[in-house]
């Protein structure tokens, strides 16, 4: 009998390994947005109807696909960065998996996503984005327009960076902040287009798109109405098996 996950701990939080029904030797590292969490008996990725049809369909295409709570509302801290690294030692050290991973990541989760590129030079295979926030200076500028998410946001910031709310806008106004889309990395950027932050963000996608130099870049940017999300799955696993050629 072939086990279907495993769940463990990494420091205080809870990680998720789900194993394929016929293994092709690729592992998916996913990193989730706000909304996601995991827990010892339950996560956001299985009881989320869309996204158990994602690991679902990763499963049945051969992947092994794994991720953490990484500290609830992480806000691509230092601390997230450093537990995903972990994370990524540990399966690789535990699952027979080429050690070239894909990058699933959500919403706020691209924040740690970029982070891992410098963090595990070499050892990314492909990204896909779902919603990407790039940045958290103009995310924070975003919310800016609404009280009270821009208020509920400080409060999120300041508990994943563990400094005081009053702080929280001069630490991002500090941090520095580079054209975050490296340009040999193959990345494919997917909006579901579901609000006006949706919106924003295709749009910023558009302006770092500019930026990056495109001789030899592999960027693609696809766009999918709310009633389309279960193409997804496809989009993602039809790009991430153009780069599995080269082990």
């Amino acid at each position: 009998m072939v086990m279907e996950n495993r769940n463990f701990q990494l420091d205080t939080e809870w990680n998720i390994v789900h194993y394929p029904y016929k293994p092709n030797g690729f592992g998916i590292l996913i990193i989730g947005d706000e909304r996601s969490f995991v827990e010892k008996d339950m996560n956001f990725w299985t009881q989320n109807e869309g996204r158990l049809g994602l690991i679902n369909y990763f499963k049945e295409k051969g992947y092994t696909a794994f991720y953490s709570n990484l500290y609830g509302r992480n806000w691509g801290s230092d601390k997230a960065t450093k537990l995903a690294k972990q994370l990524y030692y540990y399966v690789i050290k535990r699952e027979i998996l080429n050690d070239k991973i894909h990058i699933f990541a959500e919403g706020m989760g691209a924040l740690v996503a970029l982070k891992l590129i410098s963090e595990l030079k070499g050892k990314i295979r492909s990204i896909v984005f779902v919603n990407p926030i790039y940045s958290l200076k103009s995310q924070l500028n975003h919310e800016k327009e609404h009280k009270f998410f821009y208020k509920k946001l400080i409060r999120e910031i300041a508990a994943a960076y563990e400094i005081e709310q009053k702080d929280v806008e001069n630490m991002v106004d500090e941090m520095e902040e580079k054209d975050v889309l490296p340009d040999q990395l193959p990345m494919k950027i997917i909006h579901i287009l579901n609000g006006s932050r949706a919106y924003k963000q295709s749009a910023m996608t558009n302006l770092l798109l500019a930026k990056i130099n495109q001789d030899g870049s592999i960027v693609s940017v696809s766009y999918l109405l709310p009633e389309k999300f279960t193409q997804l799955k496809r989009y993602t696993c039809d790009f991430y098996q153009n780069f599995e050629k080269e082990l």
